[in-house]
């Protein structure tokens, strides 16, 4: 199928679409812009800046995809973003460009980005990301895959959200999340493991009591920090995968990780 573009619809020179893309009424696309096949602008949809987005996306009415970034220390040029494929982008949602000029804001495949919500520059946002409405990440987030992100929640600057995550609706994010648990209040605190959604995702019994030893460790057996890795190192789940990913995570956290009840 050919091109579908609305005779309303600005398309800037230099802009390339890819075959099968569709571009509704009052849309726009600037001229950096690169839009992958099969991709949907939907009428007044926006896509501008050094933008890449790929293969199958959705972009609804008056989004803004790769818009300047906000960030203060933006010193001109065209920062850019790249996005992967099969992400949509509901209605009003933004995503800004990087602040560098070398640099990018980065998004993997299969995102979904409800209403209102907002990825800032230089954020780098893996798969399967679910961020509800009205949701945030400010700059130099890092979102591992799988995380689903509640109502209303925002995300402190340069913290990261591990794997299979949740954050509970109108949470404040200010320290790093831990891979597999869900984080909820203001400040958000770790209330247990993402047990139901890890059980969606097709975790066995066998990977569940894996998180649940290292969460126990980490956040139930009253250790310190180093009391806790000492711990988790030798423990018998030490080298299984989900064991290893956890305790990698806090290791190397800069900002702190949210602490237990």
């Amino acid at each position: 199928m050919a091109k579908q573009i609305h005779p309303t619809a600005i398309i800037e020179p230099g802009a390339e679409l890819g075959d099968e893309v569709v571009v509704g009424a009052y849309a726009y696309v600037g001229g950096r812009a690169v839009i992958g096949e099969g991709t949907v602008l939907h009428h007044h949809a926006n896509v501008e800046g050094r933008t890449t987005i790929g293969r199958k996306c959705e972009i609804f009415p008056f989004a803004c995809v790769g818009t300047k970034t906000h960030d203060l220390k933006y010193k001109g040029g065209e920062p850019g973003l790249v996005v992967g494929d099969r992400n949509v982008f509901r209605e009003y949602v933004s995503v800004h460009g990087a602040t560098q000029e070398t640099d990018n804001t980065r998004m993997g495949h299969d995102n979904v980005m409800l209403a209102y919500s907002h990825i800032a520059h230089d954020c780098v946002v893996g798969d399967y990301l679910v961020m509800s409405a009205q949701s945030a990440l400010a700059g130099h987030v890092v979102v591992e895959d799988h995380v689903n992100i509640g109502w209303g929640t925002g995300v402190h600057q340069f913290c990261r959200l591990g794997a299979y995550a949740m954050l509970g609706g109108m949470s404040k994010i200010v320290q790093d999340v831990p891979p597999f648990i869900i984080a909820d209040g203001n400040p958000a605190i770790a209330r247990s493991i993402n047990k139901v959604g890890l059980e969606r995702l097709g975790f066995t019994p066998e990977r569940l009591e894996a998180v649940k030893q290292v969460f126990r460790i980490f956040y139930r057996a009253g250790h310190n920090r180093s009391q806790a890795f000492e711990r988790m190192h030798a423990h018998a789940l030490s080298e299984n995968v989900d064991f290893q990913h956890f305790l990698k995570f806090v290791e190397i956290s800069e900002r702190g990780v949210v602490a237990g009840r």
